[in-house]
């Protein structure tokens, strides 16, 4: 029997390596991680492939999944809607694959909600200096551009006790092997949690029969 795989939401603050750190996931465990696809309203851009980087729909379809309860989460950005099909990953978890969501910390509580089975992992960096630095070396982005991110980085910390485990990124390599530790343990206590309700469900079926 095929074992279920379970919904993973990996958030953090910006500049923390999350986007790494899953992207390793994906690459060294092929076999045991997918990772979600959204659903979207804003044109294909050039490049880009339905079913490998967004599902692209009119507005009038994606607001007929939001209708029919067919979202995880949604959320609009800049005129356009972006969601989780709630389909695709259900069929990615119950094809035994651990299904990705790396999304900001309001989404994931969304899911959460609708979820509860969902395994919630914020990653953390040592110290918010080790993060302030990591922001300054990308040297991409101005120094407001930073500020606004350390400031949005203090309003995502207060979500960060809501999630089920935060692995610290202080080694990048550390923090791909525990992540993944972690997720692997998670997984195999909710094969034993369904295994131990099915034997009761069939057990107190025999008694209630037997009475």
């Amino acid at each position: 029997m095929q074992n279920k795989g379970l919904l993973i939401v990996i958030s953090g603050f910006s500049g923390v390596g999350k986007g790494t750190v899953v992207s390793e996931l994906l690459k060294r465990y092929p076999d045991l991680y997918s990772l979600s696809i959204s659903t979207t309203t804003r044109a294909m851009r050039p490049g880009e492939e339905e079913g490998v980087h967004y599902f692209y729909r009119t507005r009038e379809a994606f607001e007929n999944m939001i209708a029919s309860d067919s979202l995880l989460e949604f959320a609009e950005y800049n005129g356009n809607y972006y969601g989780t099909p709630k389909d695709y990953v259900l069929s990615e978890m119950e094809s035994g694959k651990n299904v990705i969501l790396e999304i900001e910390v309001q989404g994931a509580l969304k899911i959460r909600q609708k979820f509860p089975e969902a395994f919630l992992i914020f990653i953390l960096p040592p110290d918010a200096r080790s993060l302030y630095e990591r922001l300054i070396k990308r040297g991409t982005e101005t120094e407001d551009v930073i500020r606004n991110r350390m400031k949005r980085a203090l309003v995502e910390a207060e979500y960060a006790p809501y999630y089920h485990v935060c692995p610290v990124n202080d080694d990048l390599e550390k923090c791909i092997e525990e992540t993944h530790s972690l997720i692997i343990n998670k997984q195999k206590e909710m094969e034993e949690r369904r295994r131990l309700l099915s034997s009761i469900t069939e057990e107190l079926a025999l008694i209630v029969e037997n009475k």
